[in-house]
């Protein structure tokens, strides 16, 4: 997901009983599917999240210790998040990487917008970028 959609998932986006995770994009909903690491990580984070700010009210899934406690419940940084990844790494890197390797591994475009939550001409974008056998254009 870009930087602002994980900065803006609310803890009630999450329900691990469905092991699902609703994003939010103005009016549109796209509902992400959990697989086990994700699924583990997320309630590994709650857990953590209760015991160490027991008394937060902030409403969103990523809290940082300032924000956990603020009462006027601001969003975390991108700057936080930044940090949370390995030298060299952007969370856009990772999700273009991401969308890719989903890309290699089907050449249904439908498929990538349901996962991904992207429009047509962009997983069209990215079967043609892993499979350009099957887009290249016939001769006239």
């Amino acid at each position: 997901m870009p930087g602002h959609d994980i900065r803006t998932i609310l803890t009630a986006d999450l329900n691990l009983a469905r092991g699902t995770l609703e994003i939010r994009r103005g009016l549109l909903r796209h509902t992400l599917y959990l697989e086990e690491f994700t699924h583990r990580l997320a309630m590994e984070w709650l857990t953590y999240r209760h015991r160490r700010w027991p008394a937060s009210v902030n409403p969103y899934l990523l809290v940082s210790q300032r924000s956990a406690l603020d009462t006027d419940h601001p969003t975390v940084s991108i700057g936080l998040l930044r940090l949370a990844l390995p030298p060299g790494l952007t969370l856009d890197g990772l999700r273009q990487g991401r969308i890719l390797n989903e890309a290699l591994e089907t050449t249904d475009p439908l498929k990538l917008m349901r996962l991904f939550g992207i429009t047509e001409q962009t997983a069209m974008h990215y079967v043609g970028v892993a499979h350009p056998e099957r887009t290249a254009k016939l001769p006239r």
